[in-house]
């Protein structure tokens, strides 16, 4: 280990020097590349410095410790630095493990209804809500793309943009089943229902990631419906893309003009393909471990909301929560910190075999 961590550091160095030669922003794409793995390997180096004052300390302490008069002080040294030694290396070898190459993507995020009829359509509106807090306590930005409404406020389905450094990083965690136990206000029994809506999260990719061939697209524009504003129902703006090959479709009707929905459509549309390109590969790999937090399948039942108890439980990792009211709020980082967590532990278990 640590032999790739010099390695870091020497390439961390000549990128430094790169970027202060008076040429270096003459070509701005090469400039940002260049200057984004900079940023990413900063912390590996720091953490590396930190690990080797650690080791030059225990060196100096135990050479104090043949003076009698200094013995117990070098001592104190002694242990402050071993210790702080022992958690520089846990951290590095996080630091050092294979990072997701979409983790600082925008992610495309799917809210569907799903069991319980009209109940299952309101919970989808409560986690686009949470969601929308969430990324709002992270200063980042939401899009929508398409927006289906029930007559009481329910959400059929939902698709939105969340636009932000390190979005998939965090928002990755959530797909799947969501899974709500309460008492529906159209429940006039009190009966506790049980109900689910389904999530996906994609990283948002362009159409220059993706290889589409416009040949195998079908295009179809109607009017937009639902809530929306004046332009609803009078010009057909609303688009639908239909993928032949893979029989994908995706809509987008919260724009005014048919050129911006279609636009929204195809980033929809590449992180798809992307998906399923990627979902072939792992299948491919037999010898590709799944980690323990789950394959992030839609189909999958992550987390159940139980309002009469109060509690939120993330079956991945075992995890409940007593405090429902501020995690509908957006409040889901203790969370996503356990799951990304539980990762780390499972990726470090398997780079030990």
């Amino acid at each position: 280990m640590l032999n790739k961590l010099q390695a870091v550091a020497n390439r961390f160095e000549e990128l430094c020097a790169k970027s202060e030669q008076p040429d270096f922003y003459n070509d701005p794409k090469k400039a940002a590349k260049l200057l984004r793995e900079k940023n990413d390997l900063e912390p590996i180096v720091a953490a590396f410095q930190a690990y080797q004052k650690a080791e030059a300390d225990m060196a100096d302490s135990l050479e104090l410790m043949s003076d009698p008069e200094m013995k117990e002080l070098a001592q104190e040294e002694y242990s402050a630095a071993k210790a702080a030694k022992e958690e520089l290396f846990e951290k590095l070898q996080i630091l050092l493990l294979p990072k997701d190459p979409n983790d600082d993507k925008n992610v495309i995020v799917e809210i569907r209804g799903g069991v319980g009829g009209e109940e299952s359509a309101l919970f989808a509106h409560s986690l686009f809500r949470m969601y929308s807090m969430y990324a709002a306590k992270q200063n980042w930005s939401v899009e929508l793309l398409n927006y289906n409404e029930t007559e009481l406020g329910g959400v059929k389905e939902a698709d939105f943009v969340i636009n932000g450094r390190g979005a998939y990083s965090r928002m990755k965690w959530e797909s799947g089943v969501h899974r709500v136990q309460r008492v529906p206000e159209t429940e006039s029994g009190g009966r506790v229902h049980t109900s689910t809506a389904t999530v996906a999260v994609l990283p948002e990719m362009e159409e220059v990631d993706v290889q589409i061939n416009p040949a195998d697209i079908e295009m179809q524009v109607y009017r937009a419906s639902g809530a929306g504003g004046q332009h609803v129902n009078k010009t057909s703006s609303a688009v639908r893309l239909i993928h032949k090959p893979s029989g994908i479709v995706v809509a987008c009707q919260e724009e005014r003009s048919q050129l911006q929905n279609r636009e929204k459509c195809m980033r929809m549309l590449a992180s798809k393909l992307y998906e399923i390109e990627q979902e072939r590969v792992q299948s491919e790999n037999d010898g590709m471990r799944r980690s323990q937090v789950g394959t992030g399948m839609r189909n999958e039942r992550i987390r159940t909301y139980n309002f009469p108890q109060g509690r939120v439980t993330d079956h991945r990792v075992g995890l409940t929560l007593y405090k429902i009211d501020s995690i509908m709020d957006g409040d889901i980082d203790e969370i996503i910190n356990a799951l990304a967590t539980a990762d780390q532990a499972e990726k470090l278990k398997n780079a030990a075999k």
